[in-house]
């Protein structure tokens, strides 16, 4: 079976560090934990593949990175999932999600897209909202602070801290759902 993984964010060096873009850092935890590296595919995006489980268990795992921005990554995730005939139902998108704290993380299958862009482009170019995501808790911005402009900043100093552990766990629940399904990977890690 083939599991699609992709981290939702922006391209360029100046996004690279961005709340917007913990999704993609996500997948360069789970590139370095693998010791695999991402390159570039025809349908837009960077993409790195690796095998987890064994046996009857053996599953393939590609992730992904779109090349194009936040609201434009559907068309480039679906053309990979076209690309590799994998079905909705087998992707799991990762994006930052302002509605849970900072370091929060929340699995879930399907649901509406909450104003990401992201994942709003997603279910478009799907034309469906049944995929898995991970939902990585980012915050609300303090005060008067425009969420739009919270998103496309650097992490806190504070933040900072805890980034590292909050990345390595996000990994970890990736690959939970991808072996252990669902229900067990939230009874673990929806804390």
């Amino acid at each position: 079976m083939t599991w699609l993984v992709v981290g939702l964010g922006n391209p360029g060096d100046q996004y690279s560090a961005t709340r917007h873009n913990v999704g993609q850092m996500v997948i360069d935890e789970l590139v370095r934990r693998h010791s695999i590296k991402l390159s570039s595919h025809k349908s837009r995006t960077e993409i790195a593949a690796y095998k987890l489980g064994v046996g009857d268990n053996l599953q393939s795992i590609i992730l992904a990175k779109s090349k194009g921005y936040m609201n434009e990554s559907g068309g480039p995730i679906k053309a990979l999932a076209n690309f590799y005939s994998v079905d909705t139902n087998n992707i799991i998108a990762l994006h930052d999600e302002l509605d849970i704290g900072f370091s929060t993380i929340r699995s879930k299958f399907a649901g509406g897209d909450n104003g990401h862009n992201g994942l709003k482009s997603m279910s478009s170019a799907f034309d469906t909202p049944d995929y898995f995501r991970v939902r990585l808790g980012i915050g609300r911005p303090m005060g008067q602070q425009d969420p739009a402009d919270f998103v496309l900043k650097a992490f806190s100093k504070i933040e900072q801290q805890d980034l590292a552990e909050f990345i390595v766990r996000g990994a970890d629940v990736v690959e939970s759902l991808i072996a252990a399904g669902l229900e067990q990977t939230q009874t673990r890690f929806n804390s």
